[in-house]
């Protein structure tokens, strides 16, 4: 992918970081981060970074104008930024604003659907609307940054199978399991683990992050197919909600889920040394096909100071190269695992759909 591999920083980025050691008569010093940043551009043109989590698709709801193919600079992702970034793979968030969905959360999820499909339709030089891991590498192959649907809230169901089934004909492969009856504070009910089968036998993957320990528990042990959270890190490191402590890293590792970093202040911390933290306790505790890499770009969160956009994932290659991460390491890290997970998905749904056919359970029916 010439363009993915071509590319390379021309600007210092937000706050004045060039990715070099701050004493400026360390001339060693600044040849060796140069070279280290070098490395890092070499590696991630051959293993692009799968995003896990954007929320680039409500923030470009609220511009009358946009082209990301040329540059937006009024959000944090463009195709520019991407491929100075090396990103190949972009999740794109079907959430919604807290609130916003009102009592409407299935007509809200599918106009925000309907809008991410108009969106890549309208940047085909740029991006590609993917299903499949298979698809994933040939978006990569045309130079294209994959996009994939999801995650989308569980209230987008309305407590229906058939409505899964529908999200899902649409081009829907991550729901994240929080925020109804079924899947709450005291875990999953009868017809939340209904529907977490459902999804197994779809090939749409669960999203564990912002769920209770509860939920998160049981969902990890009752999936055929691996988990994912799109945005958790440590919290043992940081104590937020959203993050996940030891025992449920060490679960989700143990059953091939995935952990995808946020690059949050608010979850992190406020520096690329922070994150690099977080990565290095995930990967301790969970091992490194456990790790994965969430953007969390136009999301409204802050973000490090040297991650502020897109284009910054090779300085925190970077940083794990100096911390003695190996490539076979990062580049599951940034690739690997997300396609690892995506084809474990596929592969399930297949097998699944011989045996298993549509439920039609109801809620009221399990859980009544």
């Amino acid at each position: 992918m010439a363009d993915l591999q071509d590319d390379r920083p021309t600007t210092t980025g937000v706050g004045g970081d060039h990715g070099l050691p701050d004493d400026p008569f360390q001339e060693e010093s600044y040849a060796q981060a140069d070279e280290t940043l070098r490395r890092a551009h070499s590696l991630l043109a051959d293993h692009p970074v799968a995003d896990g989590y954007s929320g680039l698709p409500w923030a470009l709801r609220q511009l009358s104008w946009y082209d990301l193919e040329l540059g937006e600079l009024a959000v944090d992702t463009d195709v520019p930024r991407m491929r100075e970034g090396h990103v190949g793979v972009l999740f794109s968030s079907l959430h919604l604003p807290e609130g916003l969905a009102g009592d409407r959360p299935v007509g809200a999820t599918l106009e925000q659907l309907d809008f991410v499909r108009s969106v890549i339709d309208s940047h085909p030089e740029g991006l590609r609307l993917v299903r499949t891991a298979g698809q994933i590498i040939d978006a990569r192959n045309c130079g294209r940054t994959a996009v994939v649907l999801g995650p989308a809230g569980a209230p987008a169901l309305d407590d229906s199978l058939g409505i899964l089934r529908v999200l899902h004909a649409l081009g829907l492969r991550v729901l994240t399991l929080a925020g109804t009856a079924w899947a709450s504070e005291a875990g999953l009910t009868r017809f939340g683990e209904e529907v977490v089968r459902e999804m197994n036998r779809l090939g749409v993957l669960a999203d564990l992050s912002g769920a209770s320990d509860a939920t998160v528990g049981r969902a990890t042990t009752l999936s055929k197919t691996p988990v994912l959270c799109t945005r958790s890190a440590a919290r043992a490191l940081r104590p937020h909600p959203a993050n996940l402590p030891d025992d449920l890293l060490a679960e989700l590792g143990a059953a091939g889920g995935l952990c995808m970093v946020p690059l949050t202040a608010e979850q992190t911390g406020p520096t690329v040394q922070d994150v690099a933290d977080h990565l290095d306790h995930v990967r301790a505790v969970a091992g490194p096909e456990c790790v994965g890499l969430s953007g969390t770009y136009d999301s409204g969160a802050a973000h490090p100071h040297d991650l502020a956009d897109a284009s910054r994932y090779p300085h925190l290659i970077a940083e794990l190269l100096r911390r003695g991460w190996s490539e076979s390491e990062l580049s599951l890290l940034t690739w690997g695992n997300v396609q690892r997970v995506l084809r474990s998905a596929d592969f399930t749904a297949r097998a699944a759909q011989h045996r298993r056919e549509p439920s039609n359970a109801r809620i009221a029916e399990l859980d009544g």
